[in-house]
């Protein structure tokens, strides 16, 4: 009876192809540091303090541009305005993004703007505790320095101050500044035109409380975050070579599957919709945003992500159950509702947290459901719940692995009197299953560790006279991982066509006395251990 492939493949073979997997690895995390540059590029702005000559009561539709063609009158503090008599709610807070003699590109995928507020300190205006800030806030764009701007979005939104003043608040350091936190302010899923104009207004109410008790606002300072055109093309090209490896291996495995005289097994239909999740996730859709305004790019990103990584851990608890040979029940997806069916709940969470930030962004980029409360407790639940089920589901994952381990060490003691090479072709099996699990919790460990590196490094490392673009290959080299990953799985899983006959287990009398039975690293009906298991009958049991 013929096996997959990882049965069948001698260890010369078996090791080449790890040699190549590794070197495609290797490859993969070079591409990102030393020919990517760093994935994202931080802009700072100081807005500019532009007049509205319109009473504050009307209604204007001009738009202040801060510099350029039919600049703004601007004005240098609060102090000329109020010598110039001019009331607060006159004056708009301009940014032009990005500066002068530069145009934005679709290359750059996506803008992310961060807001602080620079507040001095005032014996008499201090901020209150628990202070909201009430912005007016318009985005508009064009594509020349001649035509006139176009409104993309308007919104008053909420934004709630965290300041800290680290001096003894006394009059000798009035003027000196608080500490205030960056606040999240907008975010566009593509960057489809060359120039953006933000206009923003604090309007002032006391009768409705508006903008009362904030402190005394200096100035307002904005940070543009977007993904870098070069980082962005390296990006393209490796979902673009990478698709079609994926495509190919994946229709050659089912055709060997289908080839077989049997129904496909739970194993091999998991490891197939593994396949299609990475190839999912690959298809290099992002090149139409090149062309094309779609602003919900990030969020369909987030889903194919969110399915390939479901699918992923499903797949884990799947593959070991289904070696588990004391497990009476298998071949059937009922029986695993108790550990995919949390894995499904959470990714649906997920799911409805990102459609509450990122969905309602596609109507209203300047929503953040940081900027409340209630949304910030309720984010902040989400993500603890999803740390809490990480770790549990790791641990479980662990203990699932440990149980195979032992299942088998405890099988292979109960193998009956077997000639020397058939014994050395089980434990040979034993051994590369083991191996394959290890190779499946490093390839975990792996991308819990780049991450923290990414994190807490400076975004690259000096190589001699290279420069090492840590974040990039990080991006590149778990992409690449995960690809070779399952390409490895649908490989060595895929059904072989040699056959494990005499010639294989060294002939005799003892090839023809039921030993031709698959290991459990195979995923046919036939459990090679399980049939040992009832061989050995009373000695196994003991």
């Amino acid at each position: 009876m013929a096996g997959a492939i990882i049965e069948n493949m001698s260890t010369k073979k078996l090791v080449i192809v790890g040699v190549i997997l590794v070197l495609f690895q290797v490859f993969s995390f070079m591409v990102g540091g030393l020919i990517a540059p760093s994935p994202t590029t931080a802009v700072p702005y100081l807005a500019t303090k532009c007049v509205d000559s319109v009473h504050h009561n009307e209604k204007s539709t001009k738009w202040f541009t801060p510099w350029g063609p039919n600049q703004c009158h601007k004005i240098r503090d609060f102090e000329e305005a109020t010598v110039k008599k001019i009331e607060a709610n006159n004056i708009v807070f301009a940014v032009h993004i990005p500066g002068p003699k530069i145009e934005m590109s679709p290359w750059f995928q996506f803008m992310l703007v961060v807001l602080q507020f620079e507040i001095a300190f005032k014996m008499y205006n201090q901020i209150d505790d628990g202070a909201v800030v009430t912005i007016d806030v318009g985005l508009a764009y064009r594509d020349d320095t001649f035509s006139d701007w176009t409104e993309l979005a308007h919104s008053v939104e909420q934004r709630k101050l965290s300041c800290n003043f680290t001096a003894v608040k006394t009059f000798e350091n009035e003027g000196r500044y608080y500490d205030c936190n960056l606040l999240p302010f907008m975010e566009l899923g593509s960057v489809a035109h060359k120039y953006y104009l933000i206009n923003i207004r604090l309007p002032v109410s006391e009768r409705k409380k508006t903008n009362v008790g904030i402190g005394e606002i200096k100035d307002i300072r904005l940070v543009s975050i977007h993904q870098n055109g070069g980082f962005t093309k390296v990006w393209f090209a490796m979902k673009t070579f990478l698709t079609p490896s994926i495509f190919i291996i994946m229709v050659w495995y089912w055709r060997r599957i289908t080839m077989m005289t049997r129904p496909p097994v739970l194993l091999e239909k998991v490891i197939f919709a593994l396949g299609i999740s990475m190839t999912f996730i690959n298809i290099p859709v992002e090149w139409f945003s090149i062309g094309f305004n779609w602003t919900w790019m990030l969020l369909f990103g987030d889903i194919r992500q969110g399915i390939f990584y479901a699918m992923l851990l499903s797949f884990w608890i799947i593959f070991c159950g289904e070696h588990l040979m004391d497990h009476t029940e298998r071949n059937n997806f009922s029986v695993y509702w108790k550990q995919v069916g949390p894995i499904a709940f959470g990714s649906f969470c997920l799911f409805i947290f990102d459609m509450c930030e990122r969905g309602v962004q596609l109507k209203n980029p300047f929503f953040s459901i940081w900027a409340s409360d209630v949304g910030t407790e309720l984010a902040m639940a989400f993500i603890v719940v999803a740390g809490i089920c990480a770790c549990l589901y790791f641990l479980f994952l662990c203990f699932m692995v440990f149980q195979v381990f032992r299942n088998i060490s405890g099988k292979r003691s109960s193998l009956p009197a077997m000639t020397k090479a058939r014994r050395l072709h089980y434990e040979g099996l034993i051994f590369r299953f083991k191996f394959l699990m290890l190779v499946t919790l490093a390839c975990a460990a792996v991308t819990v560790i780049f991450f923290i590196i990414s994190q807490v490094n400076e975004g690259h490392w000096h190589w001699g006279e290279h420069t090492v673009q840590v974040n990039s290959a990080f991006f590149t080299g778990m992409y690449g991982m995960w690809n070779l990953y399952v390409f490895t799985l649908m490989f060595l899983y895929a059904p072989s066509h040699k056959r494990y006959g005499d010639e294989q287990c060294g002939g005799g009398q003892g090839s023809n006395s039921g030993e031709d039975l698959q290991l459990t690293t195979t995923v046919t009906h036939v459990d090679g251990l399980t049939e040992i298991y009832k061989m050995t009958g009373k000695e196994a049991q003991e």
